[in-house]
């Protein structure tokens, strides 16, 4: 990905974070409305509670982006924490968008993750036994 390319990704990726993030704090129960009834039973807090941490965790993965600071973790973060959204909240015709933003999450996570880590993953050649 050249750098023109990633910084438009990250930037929007991060706008939208962090503004959702606002745009929750704003109004958590109408927000908790979207969570499925079987979710709900299974909170160990209240919706508004969640809700608001919710949006905090956006923020902050907003705020990362656009900072471009820890931008992998931040985007497997925000991946994983949009497949947790697709889970409790379904795919509907207003979660589906969420999949194109889940996506762009884990291009920005794989092109930002460390070498030094995927050097630890990638398989080294074992001796052959004479």
């Amino acid at each position: 990905m050249n750098k023109t390319a990633y910084n438009i990704l990250r930037v929007g990726l991060g706008i939208t974070f962090l503004w959702i993030g606002i745009i929750i704090l704003k109004e958590p129960e109408a927000w908790g409305s979207y969570i499925q009834n079987w979710v709900v039973e299974l909170l160990p807090l209240p919706i508004k509670d969640i809700m608001i941490s919710t949006a905090i965790l956006d923020i902050i993965i907003g705020f990362l982006l656009l900072i471009d600071t820890w931008v992998w973790i931040a985007a497997i973060v925000g991946a994983l924490h949009l497949v947790v959204v697709l889970v409790v909240s379904g795919i509907t015709e207003i979660t589906v968008r969420d999949l194109g933003i889940m996506a762009g999450m884990f291009a920005l996570f794989a092109q930002t993750l460390p070498q030094s880590i995927i050097q630890k993953f990638k398989r080294k050649p074992t001796p052959l036994a004479p």
